[in-house]
């Protein structure tokens, strides 16, 4: 699959999901659990990171488990990683940041990648390679809105994920911006929530994420 193919694949998938939760989970059953209640609430992908030890078992789980949410790995800082990611089914890929090496790999991956960048030069490079999807992060701390706008007229090509500080009040402004294709956030998976295995409050606040985005399409 050529990386035309893979990132229309990625577009659509942002652009169906509209909100993009950010899970980073510290067991396998959390994994399941959380991501149940996001399906309920009515957001079809997540961003699963690889910040703890069970992310790719918990990958394999909810590939298995829950085939009505797309999977997606997140911080992906490596080739390596990248491969096992691939191997045990990831849906797409997203990454912080995107050095040269890895850029190269994911441009030739066979699944869709939203590589990461914080900067016009970092977004031409992946340009370059053939990416017209990427992640803005951390977006807040770069400039947020602003930075989004000033983007959009020079990189007009780019769709944009944002990630990094939006909250459920700030995501509607960032979703109307003609160049975002998705949002990214953990604001609907708090932590707390999740040790007190809260589900029904991550529920509720997906449900109310799914909505932001209804409206969005809707304006």
């Amino acid at each position: 699959m050529s990386i035309d193919q893979t990132q229309a694949k990625a577009e659509q998938l942002l652009s169906q999901a509209g909100i993009l939760p950010v899970v980073t989970a510290d067991s396998v059953d959390e994994a399941r659990k959380l991501s149940a209640a996001l399906l309920k609430g009515g957001l079809t992908a997540i961003e699963l990171t690889l910040r703890t030890p069970c992310a790719l078992d918990a990958l394999v789980a909810l590939k298995k488990e829950l085939p009505g949410i797309a999977v997606g790995m997140g911080t992906v800082t490596t080739v390596e990683q990248m491969q096992k990611c691939i191997e045990l089914g990831a849906d797409f890929l997203v990454t912080p940041g995107t050095p040269a090496e890895l850029a190269d790999a994911l441009a030739r991956a066979p699944i869709p990648a939203v590589p990461g960048g914080a900067t016009p030069t970092e977004f031409l490079s992946l340009m370059a390679r053939g990416f017209r999807v990427c992640k803005l992060f951390p977006a807040n701390a770069v400039g947020g809105l602003a930075m989004l706008k000033g983007l959009a007229g020079p990189l007009a090509e780019l769709k944009i994920c944002p990630t990094g500080g939006i909250t459920e009040d700030t995501a509607a402004e960032f979703l109307a911006q003609p160049n975002v294709g998705c949002v990214g956030g953990s604001w609907m998976v708090p932590k707390n929530w999740l040790k007190a295995g809260e589900w029904d409050k991550v529920e509720a606040s997906a449900a109310k994420a799914a909505g932001i985005v209804a409206a969005a399409r809707a304006a």
